[in-house]
């Protein structure tokens, strides 16, 4: 049996050819894989740089949102700074306005006002003179006061506890204060015989000055009072007051036209009535010596001056 090479050979070729060719192809398709392989690479590159580029246009865009945003804020301050000061200048044109009124009613008033200034400084000048006429009467005044208050010791040191009378000038009077225990029995309007010496010493005095009133004051103490006689303190203050008005016309022939008799009951008080000290001083009988009206007023007469 004869073998025939022949197909065999043929076949041998077309497969060796087929290989050759399947080998190309796949040779060929590597290669367009690698490529693409290499495409996909630089795209996912691209992409991502893309993305970067997004990000930063995206921060740009809000840092430029954010710089609008603030540029609006600065122009809408600005608006209100423009507006308030259009207002400043408002006010001050208005006050400007008034400023100008102001000056123009100066101009014409400075003609009444330097009239004014010329009657004023005539004016003075007679005040000045009337000053010093007050000034004259006060002196004298002061004067005659403390003439009569050295008088009213003199004449009362003999015999009279300091204590007991206290003398002193005060404005445009003298005031003799007294102690209760020289005068009165406790709780009691009626006059001790001890009473006569004191008041015979203050009715000398009163009797050489005819120009003087006399006002005399009764003060008490807080400690209440109710008897058959007497109601109160108030009531009590009046009488002793009126009891020493009396004597003094009764017993020393003082005017009763020039005396006065007031009480000012446990009221007006020297020092504190909690202590036994504080109340015997507050109960006292006050005699002032005044210059009647008439005689004070002429001291400031100029024509009597």
């Amino acid at each position: 049996m004869k073998i025939s090479f022949k197909p065999l050979l043929v076949l041998l070729v077309g497969l060796s050819m087929a290989s050759c060719v399947a080998k190309k192809k796949l040779t060929a398709l590597q290669s367009q894989y690698d490529k693409a392989q290499a495409d996909l690479v630089k795209c996912g590159d691209n992409i991502q740089d893309y993305k970067d580029k997004l990000d930063r246009l995206t921060k740009t865009q809000q840092e430029t949102e954010n710089q609008k945003n603030a540029s609006l804020s600065t122009i809408q301050q600005r608006d209100l700074q423009i507006s308030d000061l259009k207002d400043q200048v408002a006010d001050l044109k208005k006050l400007r306005d008034k400023q100008m009124e102001q000056v123009g009613n100066l101009t014409v008033l400075s003609k009444a006002a330097n009239d004014n200034i010329d009657k004023t400084l005539s004016q003075l000048a007679s005040k000045d003179k009337y000053i010093n006429l007050l000034q004259a009467a006060r002196t004298k005044a002061d004067s005659i006061n403390l003439a009569l208050a050295v008088n009213l010791k003199s004449v009362l040191n003999n015999g009279i506890d300091d204590q007991d009378v206290e003398i002193k000038v005060d404005k445009t009077v003298v005031m003799i204060n007294i102690s209760d225990k020289m005068l009165f029995s406790s709780g009691s309007s009626k006059i001790s015989s001890n009473a006569n010496n004191v008041l015979g010493k203050i009715a000398q005095i009163i009797k050489s000055r005819p120009d003087l009133d006399v006002m005399v004051e009764g003060y008490t103490d807080n400690v209440a009072i109710n008897t058959d006689c007497i109601n109160d303190n108030w009531d009590l203050s009046v009488k002793r007051a009126t009891s020493v008005v009396r004597t003094l016309q009764q017993n020393f022939s003082i005017d009763p036209n020039k005396l006065i008799a007031a009480g000012r009951g446990e009221y007006n008080t020297l020092t504190t009535n909690d202590t036994a000290e504080g109340r015997a001083t507050n109960r006292r009988t006050r005699i002032i010596l005044m210059p009647k009206l008439d005689q004070f007023y002429d001291l400031l007469n100029p024509d009597k001056k």
